[in-house]
């Protein structure tokens, strides 16, 4: 039979989760030692490895928790089963949103995934490869045409550039919150959808 876990197990797990994300993101996984992580919150080195094997299983769990979770928004959205104009533009509130409360997470995951073995890292990105697909399904609602000539995949890339760096520059307590960018996003992406052409532009010689 396996050991119950104690009372705040999954807490103090949570609490380890954080601090390695917000010391990886400050100062690059290379950079943090686990003494570091230990002591950002508060347990013995021991008490650490009680929870996380190593320092590789420590960015490996902040990783894999933070694109669960966005895939979770995917099918959350699409479960709604909006209109397509809706769908889209809801997808793109939840992830502004989700970015805001997790900043560390995802600077985690845009820059320091590259730290993992390459199985981990493999499986990571096909969970990636799916939450860029939920959003290419939603825009191709909107204009079916596109996956005809192969620009849903571009267009969504360009989508995802417009909000998975805001946490390079947009600050918590600024003058952009982070609801008005998902708005300001959405009418600036629908605003030029439009105008996008069908026809692919020719190459210069």
């Amino acid at each position: 039979m396996a050991r119950k876990r104690a009372p705040g197990f999954e807490a103090q797990r949570e609490d380890i989760l954080a601090a390695a994300a917000r010391l990886f993101a400050e100062q690059g996984f290379s950079a943090t030692s686990m003494n570091q992580v230990a002591e950002a919150c508060g347990v013995a080195k021991p008490t650490l490895y009680h929870y996380f094997q190593d320092k590789q299983e420590l960015l490996a769990q902040i990783c894999d928790s933070h694109v669960h979770a966005l895939l979770a928004l995917v099918e959350e959205v699409k479960a709604r089963q909006l209109p397509p104009e809706a769908q889209l533009r809801a997808l793109i509130e939840r992830f502004t949103r989700a970015y805001a409360d997790a900043q560390d997470q995802h600077r985690v995951l845009t820059s320091e995934i590259r730290f993992l073995a390459d199985a981990e890292r493999e499986r990571l990105l096909d969970v990636e490869r799916r939450v860029v697909a939920g959003f290419a399904a939603a825009l191709c609602r909107v204009r079916p045409e596109l996956r005809e000539v192969g620009l849903h995949k571009p267009l969504t890339m360009l989508l995802f550039g417009m909000i998975n760096w805001t946490h390079t520059w947009l600050r918590p307590g600024g003058d952009l919150s982070h609801e008005a960018l998902a708005a300001l996003v959405s009418d600036l992406f629908f605003g030029g959808l439009g105008a996008v052409q069908l026809r692919q532009p020719d190459l210069i010689q």
